[in-house]
């Protein structure tokens, strides 16, 4: 996996020279974009040169850094964090969670969801709550975790007839977000899932000719037949809160027409 940016290093010259490196940014090119100047690149690096809050600020949104990691810079540079992390639950968040709740529903028959950081299921509509049913019990206590719910034996793991292929790809999805983040709950989370037995492949669950699939599809069992589906996932433009920074919408959208028509069926 990609080292991270150290938290033991001191200052804020070194946090910004390891998400640099991480970008594979040359000190050049970030002062150009940056509107700056390679000498004062170094200068802040090497701890030579305080850089303003401005300046922090402008180099995180050159990196790429993530909202919660820039209050970090911000911090290591003698400032006060600039981004706040509300609770979810805070009123402040109301208007939030109605939008979050009315945009999963439209999306009905659909399965949709949002995720936090963590994979934690913060919502979800009636077509992810059907597909869930009848898995462990304990994976269903709160918070429910979408990689737990999709990996763990007791869970859709057995129901995915491409398991392998979709299990690569989400533990993939987890290495960038960990090389994104730094986040040790987020590694435990992967070290865990990535642990979790994978039974060896049926033959009957490879379909005979290759479908033609726009994207890598999730084929899971329900009720006796395999509904295809698209992962499409997607996050809030510009936030200026930690918490919705960290929220991810991901909809399940019918990769075939009987995955489609069995949904508007079975579920309107």
């Amino acid at each position: 996996m990609t080292t991270h940016p150290s938290t033991a290093e001191k200052g804020a010259g070194p946090l910004l020279r390891a998400w640099r490196e991480q970008r594979r940014i040359s000190q050049l090119e970030l002062a150009l974009r940056a509107d700056s100047s390679a000498r004062h690149i170094s200068f802040v690096e090497t701890g030579r040169s305080r850089p303003s809050e401005e300046m922090v600020l402008r180099l995180a949104e050159h990196l790429d850094v993530p909202v919660r990691e820039r209050n970090a810079l911000l911090l290591a540079a003698g400032y006060a964090p600039r981004y706040p992390e509300t609770p979810l639950d805070d009123p402040a968040l109301g208007a939030l969670r109605e939008g979050i709740e009315r945009l999963i529903g439209g999306y009905e028959p659909y399965p949709a969801l949002v995720v936090d950081a963590l994979y934690n299921v913060v919502a979800a509509n009636r077509g992810v709550m059907t597909l869930v049913d009848g898995v462990g019990e304990a994976l269903l206590e709160p918070p429910l975790n979408a990689m737990r719910l999709a990996l763990h034996p007791q869970g859709l793991a057995p129901r995915i007839r491409n398991l392998r292929a979709w299990r690569g790809h989400l533990l993939e999805q987890m290495e960038r977000q960990i090389a994104l983040h730094r986040s040790e709950p987020l590694r435990a989370l992967y070290e865990e899932v990535a642990a979790y037995p994978v039974p060896d492949a049926d033959p009957a669950d490879e379909p005979s000719e290759p479908a033609p699939y726009f994207a890598l599809p999730l084929r899971i069992e329900h009720e006796g037949r395999t509904l295809s589906f698209v992962s499409s996932i997607s996050t809030f433009n510009t936030p200026m809160d930690v918490t919705v920074a960290e929220l991810a919408i991901e909809t399940l959208l019918p990769a075939d027409p009987a995955t489609a028509k069995y949904l508007q069926s079975s579920l309107l």
